[in-house]
This record gives structure tokens, sequence and C-alpha cells, in this order.
């Protein structure tokens, strides 16, 4: 009897866990961001796929690429679509381009076997102070015709509505004190209030990585979610981590505005894994596994105890290797897989798999490589390594990145090699005035690994101008809107 009631107990024991953790999933879902500004393109169907073999079920998008909605079409992966800040002028003004906007990237894609669409993203962190207020006056009135507009298509009450914005639309030396920064005041008194009539969440991104990067005196274990030496005091409440910190001073100044209750959605949270001091592997799994420790503990924050975010999504699902590095070589450096949908490193998402899958039936160019012809002069090299480090991508060869150490003729090679694979091995490619040569050996050195492109998908880019153009739109709503003011 003994053993049967241990076995008993076992089994209660284990379907109460069960209980406990699906109550955590329905209450906080882990998604991924899904950015495509990549030089070396996977089909969306392998991406969808790599997504599904991970229990992936909430994906967001950065604008409303055709081919990436059309592989979700089915999944019943629950999608966020984006309207680039590019966009919003146009919107704003014109209830005909918002109109056409909701045929093209919406309507088309919704009901039986469509995509299963939970928000639309109207711009991307449209407040942030580097733009100096350039989209500010266009959020409320592209939000409020986009809203009309779903509502025309009989979508109102399907798809809500959101506002990615940066952790610094507010601002505070303490979470309690935390209140939006003055000169968006208004702005967000309006977006808050609109939010909350059409039952929407307030969406941030929050970066603890930038924190560290930007700010030398910044105590580096405050960033990660294993305890502090340096807690920040707030009255009762004491900060462990800055995750939290950042989270309960938006919930303070929200709650300025009346609604200290609003849903909150981490529409971006990571950490990169090369191309600066501290963006390395173990320095990113620490971060993003313990975030999801952290966040699935249903402990929520001082301010907001045991209510953790609604959603976090993860940044990124891949590397975007022509991403711009204005604010630094980092940025194309944020997947939790490599721009081939290989896992960078170990990572419990809480979703039923202890570690990532990677992607299956990747198709590659063939095993070879240009490197730097070694019984050549290198003198002459500079023209050279510039043109391909302005087409290619050489982030890792700065300060702090994985191939930071590998000698100048190293460097030349990575940056050789880099544009040879993305003009598909082209031969001539590998030229540089018989300066480069085409290898079969594996050049790569340690932890700097010299790439192999993928044959599966091609999509034009530059300078991101695709996400601009997604769905095939933007033309006519620009066309339209130029009539509108004549």
């Amino acid at each position: 009897m003994a053993f049967y009631k241990n076995a008993c107990t076992s089994i209660v024991s284990t379907i109460f866990i069960i209980l406990i953790w699906t109550k955590v999933a329905d209450s906080t879902g882990i998604g991924v961001n899904w950015g495509t500004i990549s030089l070396h393109r996977l089909s969306p169907t392998t991406v969808v796929d790599l997504l599904k073999e991970n229990n992936i079920k909430k994906v967001k998008l950065f604008d409303a690429d055709p081919g990436s909605l059309r592989a979700l079409m089915g999944t019943g992966i629950e999608v966020i679509i984006g309207i680039p800040n590019d966009l919003l002028e146009t919107i704003s003004s014109s209830t005909a381009a918002s109109d056409l906007w909701v045929a093209h990237n919406v309507s088309r894609y919704v009901g039986k076997g469509g995509i299963n669409l939970k928000y639309i993203a109207v711009g991307n962190e449209p407040f942030l102070t580097s733009y100096s207020g350039q989209y500010q006056s266009y959020v409320m009135p592209a939000l409020t015709n986009i809203q009309q507009s779903l509502a025309k298509a009989n979508l109102g009450g399907l798809v809500k509505l959101v506002v990615p914005c940066n952790a610094d639309a507010y601002e505070s030396t303490l979470p309690s004190q935390g209140t939006f920064r003055s000169e968006l005041m208004q702005t967000m008194t309006q977006l808050v209030a609109f939010l909350n009539t059409n039952g929407s969440p307030f969406m941030v991104n929050i970066y603890p990585f930038l924190s560290l990067y930007g700010n030398s005196d910044f105590p580096q274990d405050y960033a990660f979610f294993e305890g502090s030496t340096h807690p920040v005091t707030d009255g009762p409440n004491v900060y462990y981590n800055a995750f939290d910190g950042n989270y309960d001073t938006l919930v303070s100044a929200l709650s300025k505005l009346g609604y200290g209750q609003m849903p909150i959605v981490i529409g971006e949270v990571g950490w990169p894994t090369d191309g600066a001091p501290g963006a390395n592997l173990t320095a990113a799994r620490a971060f993003n596994q313990g975030l999801i420790y952290h966040v699935l503990r249903n402990t929520g924050t001082p301010l907001r105890p045991g209510v953790p975010p609604m959603d976090i999504y993860l940044f990124g699902l891949l590397d975007e290797g022509a991403k711009s590095v204005l604010p630094g070589n980092f940025e194309r450096h944020w997947g939790i897989f490599s721009f081939d949908g290989q896992a960078k490193y170990a990572l419990n998402l809480g979703l039923g798999n202890k570690l990532l899958k990677e992607a299956r039936n990747v198709e590659y160019l063939p095993s070879r490589w240009c490197v730097a012809n070694p019984s050549r002069d290198l003198s002459g090299v500079a023209n050279h390594f510039k043109l391909a480090c302005t087409v290619a991508d050489c982030s890792t060869l700065n300060y702090g990145g994985s191939c930071n150490d590998i000698g100048v003729k190293g460097n030349i090679s990575y940056a050789f090699n880099s544009y040879y694979q993305i003009t598909k091995q082209n031969s001539q490619s590998c030229d540089f005035d018989g300066l480069g040569m085409i290898t079969f050996l594996d050049p790569s050195i340690g932890e700097c690994r010299f790439l192999v492109g993928v044959t599966e998908y091609s999509k034009s880019i530059g300078c991101g101008l695709d996400d601009r153009w997604a769905g095939g739109s933007l033309l006519i709503i620009w066309a339209v809107w130029i009539f509108m003011k004549q």
C-alpha cells in the first residue's frame, strides 16, 4: 500500500506541477521577433517549420512581408505584423491609404485557413529620442485611421493595435518615480486612453544590454537575473535586476496617467552574441535563460507582485547580417539562432523542449571559401577590404567581436569570404585583382566562423528598403496620398 500511496502522491505532484506550468504558460507567452534584414535569408517555410519545431506559438514581424505571412497561414501561430515608421505620415494623412494598407496586408491573409493575427504594431519605437519627434505627431492619427479601416473590413473586433515603445519613452532615477518624458506627455495620455478603450496592452522594448553597453558605471550583475551586489532600493522595494526596475518604472508612469493596471507586453528583449564587449554566447544564454525562468516563475515585480508581463517576445529569432550598425556592431547578432537556423547555445524556452531544435534541410552553397592569396603582396588590399566590408557583414572583426584577434591576413580573408558568399560564390567575386583565392579547406579559426551561404531564399536588400515596401502596397499608398494632397 505504501508503494501505491507514494506512487499516487508522485502522480498528484506531477499533475500539480503540470497545472502550475500550464497556468503560467497561459498567462505569459514566450514569443520571438522574426526580422528579415539578412544577407543570407532562409525561406519563410523553413523559418515557420523552425518555429513549429520549437513550439513557438507567438511571432512578431516588423512589416507585412507576403512570403512570411503566406508561410504562417494555417499554422495557428499568433502573429504581430508591423507598419514601418516611414508609412506613418502617409497613413495618418489619408483614410484611403489606411484602407489600402489593411486590404493589402490584413484582409487578404485572415479568415479561414489564414494567419492568426493578434496585433498590428503601428510604428516601431516611433518616440525614440534619436528621432527628435519626427514621427510623434503621426502616431495617434495613424492609429485612428487604421482602427477605422479595420472596422470597415469587419476586423475591428478581431485585431488589436499596439505601438511598440522604446524604454526611453519614460524616465526616472527610481522605479516609483517613473514618468513619461515631458514632451511625450500629451501623446502618451492619448495613446494609453486609446489602448484602454480598445482592449490593447502597452508594448515596450526593454534592453538591459544597452544600459550596460552605454554606461561604464552600470553594475554588470544588475543586468542579469542571478542577484546583484548593487541592488536598487526604492522605499520598501528592492530591485535586484534591471529588467524589473525598468518594468516598474513603466508601471509608475502608467499609474500617473490613471492606468496602473494596464496589461504590458514586452515587444523586444534579448542579448546579442557578438560585435561588442559583453556580447557573447555565455552572456546571451545567461540573460535569456534567466529572463525566461524569471517570468515563468509568475512572481511579477515589486509594483505588480504575481502579475508578470502578458507576453514577452525575445529579440530575435535569427541573426540579421544586413541591419544598420549605427547603434553598434552587435545589432547584427541578436538571434538565438544563427542566420541559417542553427542554435547558438543551449536554451530552454519553457515551451516543452529542453533545448532548441535547429532548422532542418537547410540548403547550403558548396563547402568552399574565398581567402587571401598567401603568395601575393597584400599591401594594396585596403580598397578591396573596404569594398567587401561595405557590402558584406564584417561586424565580428571589430573590437569585442569573435573574429577580432585573427590577425591582418585573417581579417582580409574573412572580408573576402563574406563578400564571396553573398554573391552566391560567383568565382569573379573572389578575384580582388588576384589577391583572393578559393579554398576547399574551412578557414574558420577558433570561435571565428567563416560562413558558407544558403541557397534557399533570395530577397533583395538595401538599407532595409524591403521592410518599408512590405506587401507591395507602399507605392499605391504613396500615390493615393499624393493625389489626396493635390
